[in-house]
C-alpha cells in the first residue's frame, strides 16, 4: 500500500489506506503544539508518512475538536430545507447563513 513520490528530489514513502490510532494521535498532538500551517511542511515535520492532503481531510472532517458527529435535529433539518428552498445549492450561503443560527 505504500507508494514511493518524487518530492524536492527526495524519495519519500507515502502511506496509503486507513488512518491507525497512533497516526491519530501523532496528527493531532503536533496540530495542538505546532497549530495548522502548511499542509505538506506539517505531515514531514509531524513524521507521518501521508501526504499533506491526507492530513488536511483527516483533521477537518475527523480529528478537529469542533467537528459535530451524528444526526441533525428536526429545527437544523427545517432550517436546511428553508434555506435550500431560497438559495438552492449554493452552499456559500447556506454555511454563512447555518453558521450564524
Amino acid at each position: 500500500m505504500d507508494k514511493k513520490i518524487c518530492n524536492d528530489s527526495q524519495d519519500v514513502e507515502v502511506r496509503k489506506g486507513p488512518w491507525t490510532m497512533e497516526e491519530d494521535l501523532i496528527l493531532m498532538n503536533y496540530i495542538a503544539n505546532h497549530g495548522e500551517g502548511v499542509w505538506n511542511t506539517l505531515a514531514r515535520a509531524a513524521g507521518l508518512k501521508r501526504t499533506g492532503k491526507s492530513c488536511r481531510l483527516r483533521w477537518l472532517n475527523y480529528l478537529r475538536p469542533d467537528v459535530r458527529r451524528g444526526n441533525i435535529t428536526p429545527e437544523e433539518q427545517l432550517l436546511i430545507m428553508e434555506l435550500h428552498a431560497k438559495w438552492g445549492n449554493r452552499q456559500v450561503h447556506t454555511r454563512v447563513l447555518l453558521l450564524d443560527a
